[in-house]
């Protein structure tokens, strides 16, 4: 009988914490937003991402995505006179979490990736995680 009581309570403890933890809603963003809500996922942070906006404590917004490409001449350019490290397209994002009941900006970042650029919106959204844990 008191193996049942201590479960059950710790189950309520258990519920009691899920249901502390805050919301946050992602701000659309040309399909960002659901490489940021699996990054927060596989990267645990203790929020729950939320689809209703006026139900979120937090907002999570993104810029858009920044893709530096080189031309194709300036590859071969930089593979002859120098050498070919690094000559692949460059993505960059910044993110600003927002307290929805004040507006006031919470936490800001920017993640540049050197290799793949608009391939690597991935690596991005977890680099973004990571830090926000």
């Amino acid at each position: 009988m008191k193996k049942i009581v201590i479960l059950v309570l710790l189950c309520s403890v258990a519920g009691l914490a899920q249901l502390a933890r805050p919301a946050v809603y992602i701000e659309p963003q040309n399909g960002f937003e659901t490489y940021l809500a699996a990054a927060i996922s596989k990267k645990n942070v203790p929020v729950d991402v939320v689809t209703d906006q006026t139900k979120a404590t937090y907002l999570l917004k993104a810029a858009p995505i920044e893709i530096k490409t080189e031309s194709t001449g300036g590859k071969i350019a930089r593979c002859l006179f120098a050498y070919c490290a690094g000559i692949e397209d460059k993505g960059n994002v910044s993110v600003q979490l927002i307290e929805t009941s004040s507006s006031k900006m919470l936490w800001a970042y920017s993640v540049n990736k050197q290799r793949g650029g608009g391939k690597n919106a991935q690596s991005m959204a977890e680099a973004v995680a990571k830090p926000l844990k």
